[in-house]
């Protein structure tokens, strides 16, 4: 059964010696989880959370310090890594949630249409690499067969709906909301099974912190884990607190449901999955080099926790 506390989103006053927490997400629906984490804690730990719009900003607080953990995007973490920027992925955050939406009258009717088109995009996002991945599988070229507009998230709709965009490859809910407005239509879901899948997001926290607190952060992962499968085995109840948290309609987050997935493990498949997005990031140009994985996923906590999970199979709500 779901904690009421996951409906109210609220976080209990804790003693004046509790340990707090910074975290750092998106207020989306995908992305809600640190919200609820307080439900499977005690009153030694507070949570702060702080919502970001840009994955940037999420990590340049946690290097800062700002923060304790945040979401990003896996493309971002992998292009941090590159850098040599002392960031770890202890945990996954959402998948799927990706989609190209076209103008409802544009006449694209499969992807290989999309030469001589406007596509809006946010660099340096797992939409990019998707979308640069969807278009050289249609054999265009990003740079010379299409023109790339650099358009924030919340202004595409207004973009498709005004023609100054033709097309766009963003989050949900927005693709279901064009969809819904009756200003588009969603043209593909490419996740790419073959290579990259629906990996989305993750949860990074800065080297130092596993390294001088290691317990901090298993407790961090276990928190999320706890909150991602009590929300994952109530989708109505998910959808509700996720309706309070962002101000939408329930009726458009339960269209775009089949498109979300609230994930927490980074098992053989996830970490295939990442090499191969390292590896189409390299070769579409997007970094230099692929980074160390062994460096940047630290998959000691989810192992962990997968492991008391089979052989403990009752303890907790079933996956």
């Amino acid at each position: 059964m779901l904690a009421a506390g996951v409906l109210a989103l609220t976080v209990l006053t804790p003693p004046a010696q509790a340990e707090t927490w910074r975290l750092g997400t998106w207020k989306t629906a995908q992305t809600m989880q640190p919200y609820a984490y307080a439900d499977f804690l005690g009153k030694d730990v507070q949570v702060e959370v702080r919502p970001f719009t840009n994955p940037a900003d999420q990590k340049a607080a946690l290097l800062a310090g700002s923060l304790d953990m945040t979401g990003t995007t896996l493309a971002l973490a992998i292009q941090a890594a590159e850098r040599g920027e002392p960031v770890v992925l202890v945990a996954s955050l959402c998948a799927k949630c990706s989609a190209l939406v076209v103008g409802r009258n544009s006449g694209i009717d499969k992807p290989e249409q999309l030469r001589g088109k406007r596509i809006a995009y946010v660099p340096g996002t797992m939409h990019e690499v998707l979308l640069r991945e969807l278009l050289q599988r249609c054999g265009l070229d990003a740079r010379r067969d299409v023109r790339l507009l650099r358009v924030d998230f919340f202004d595409m709709n207004a973009a498709l709906s005004r023609g100054d965009v033709d097309a766009y490859l963003s989050g949900e809910p927005l693709p279901t909301q064009a969809v819904r407005r009756g200003l588009g239509r969603v043209l593909a879901h490419p996740y790419f099974d073959d290579s990259i899948g629906p990996i989305n997001s993750g949860l990074l926290v800065r080297r130092e912190l596993i390294e001088k607190d290691p317990e901090r952060v298993r407790r961090m992962v276990e928190a999320h884990k706890k909150t991602t499968e009590a929300l994952r085995a109530a989708p109505e109840r998910w959808l509700e607190a996720a309706a309070r948290l962002t101000g939408l309609e329930r009726p458009l987050l339960e269209a775009a449901l089949p498109n979300m997935e609230l994930t927490w493990d980074m098992d053989a498949r996830f970490l295939r999955q990442l090499a191969a997005l390292g590896a189409r990031m390299k070769a579409l140009g997007l970094i230099a080099r692929e980074p160390d994985y062994g460096r940047l996923v630290d998959a000691s906590f989810v192992d962990a926790l997968r492991t008391e999970a089979d052989a403990s199979p009752h303890d907790g709500p079933a996956r």
